[in-house]
């Protein structure tokens, strides 16, 4: 059991733990479809210093412009120190006023690159992340933890997944993404490179991604176990 500080919104969560390295980009990572179902582990020492910008942006195709998806998919954030104040020229809220708003708790005051040498010996493994304004029952939250459903038993498709196909762009060479998960930094790249981007749902037919005759067809990144 590690004690922390917690943040962002009261609520018990359970999920795979890992870790990522990164400087800088919380707010992409925090939207990554690759993340849903896990508690993330940010080793830079000090996040949130620059806030979140106003996810509503979008660029001309309609994309959102900072956010790889239109939601927080982490399940919670552990970190070691969490920036109360955020200051950046496009700033919409603090990442603790956006985790909040997106139900989404945190934990901070923790050694995570202590927490990262141990996911690195030991593997990846399920952990409970409980932001509390009472006392915690440790036994209960075990308990629970030990009958939550484990990561690699979770059907992530359904949840990540577009439900419809989307269209960006109207070039007539087009490239097919089939979204198990996808990033819209994918779909972004796509359209700087001058072609249409359609996403479909992971379970498109084979037929029907055809018919769109495409030069290209994109499996994309996502949750769970890539096999």
């Amino acid at each position: 059991m590690i004690n922390g500080e917690g943040f962002g919104y009261s609520t018990t969560t359970f999920g795979e733990i890992v870790f990522n390295t990164g400087m800088v980009g919380y707010t992409e990572a925090l939207t990554d479809p690759s993340y849903n179902g896990q508690l993330l582990t940010l080793t830079y020492p000090l996040v949130g210093n620059y806030g979140v910008p106003d996810p509503s942006i979008k660029d001309e195709d309609g994309i959102s412009k900072y956010f790889e998806s239109s939601k927080i998919q982490i399940r919670g954030l552990v970190v070691h120190e969490l920036s109360l104040t955020a200051s950046h020229w496009n700033l919409s809220m603090t990442l603790d006023e956006w985790m909040y708003n997106e139900k989404i708790p945190g934990i901070s005051g923790i050694d995570t690159r202590a927490l990262t040498m141990k996911l690195r010996d030991s593997g990846v493994m399920m952990a409970a992340l409980v932001v509390s304004d009472s006392e915690i029952d440790v036994d209960e939250i075990k308990k629970q933890l030990k009958s939550a459903t484990h990561y690699d038993s979770e059907q992530f498709m359904d949840v990540v997944s577009t439900k419809s196909e989307k269209i960006y762009g109207n070039d007539e060479k087009t490239v097919v993404v089939i979204d198990t998960g996808a990033k819209n930094a994918i779909l972004r790249n796509i359209r700087e490179i001058g072609y249409k981007a359609i996403l479909v749902p992971w379970n498109t037919s084979y037929e029907k991604i055809m018919s769109y005759n495409p030069k290209g067809v994109v499996l994309s990144s996502g949750p769970g176990d890539p096999q």
